[in-house]
């Protein structure tokens, strides 16, 4: 019998390594893996396309689909009606989360915890470009830091990495590809509002997280910090600050 040869996959910064194996991607079980399996399968359910929970292997290892095509982070920069898109994405992934509650209690591990108020929505958390994938389909995957969060939340997190992400680009095309993120969202005026914001703080959150586990020796994100991402976060962190009366003035108002 062939057995398939496992192939390192880029990525898994955060979840370990991550192998192909066939069809299939292998990596580590964790604690809240059963539940986050069942939120990908209520997803599922809702018509959203996301990577198959298969199980696990003989190693105690996470069985997925594997999804072909590239990284949009790896891919030419999205256009405004390809964002569009993406921002609508995000929308059915929220409303499909909205009451899930799993079926067995679970210990979710919150790396950035909501700044203000109480968790009231399951969310991946980590909806941005390097877990996009682009081919035949358009589909998120990573879905290990699923946890407790709030719309507003994980929404500036994800406006914020697809549109805002690159401090040397133009404010007019940041704010035109912010723009349309979040009009293909279908975000109301209350909640345009507060995404300027939400974005600053979520920025400077991952860039505290990266600082704070290097300083405790905390890996992975320890060394991230110090293999660019750190550099990276602090450098978006300012910029989403500096420039929120630029992205207000992008959304004031819903169309």
């Amino acid at each position: 019998m062939n057995i398939p040869e496992e192939q390192p996959l880029e990525g898994g910064n955060a979840s370990g390594a991550v192998v192909r194996v066939g069809a299939t991607v292998r990596k580590p079980w964790g604690p809240a893996t059963p539940a986050v399996h069942e939120l990908m399968r209520t997803v599922a359910a809702a018509g959203i396309d996301v990577p198959t929970p298969l199980g696990r292997d003989e190693q105690g290892r996470q069985i997925l689909e594997y999804v072909p095509g590239k990284l949009a982070m790896d891919s030419p920069v999205l256009t405004p009606p390809q964002l569009a898109e993406v921002g609508g994405l995000v929308r059915t992934i929220h409303d499909a989360c909205e009451g899930f509650t799993p079926s067995a209690r679970t210990d979710w591990e919150a790396l950035l915890p909501v700044p203000e108020g109480d968790p009231d929505l399951l969310c991946h958390g980590d909806l941005a470009p390097w877990n996009l994938v682009l081919g035949k389909r358009w589909v998120f995957i990573d879905w290990d830091g699923a946890g407790p969060s709030t719309r507003l939340w994980d929404l500036a997190y994800s406006t914020q990495a697809f549109t805002v992400n690159d401090p040397g680009e133009r404010l007019e095309h940041s704010s035109a590809r912010l723009r349309a993120f979040v009009d293909g969202y279908g975000a109301d005026d209350a909640l345009r509002a507060r995404l300027p914001e939400a974005m600053a703080q979520r920025a400077e959150a991952m860039h505290d997280l990266l600082r704070r586990s290097h300083a405790e020796g905390r890996d992975p994100w320890g060394s991230m910090f110090v293999q660019g991402h750190g550099a990276h976060w602090r450098g978006v962190a300012d910029h989403v600050a500096a420039h929120r009366e630029v992205w207000a003035r992008a959304l004031a108002t819903s169309r």
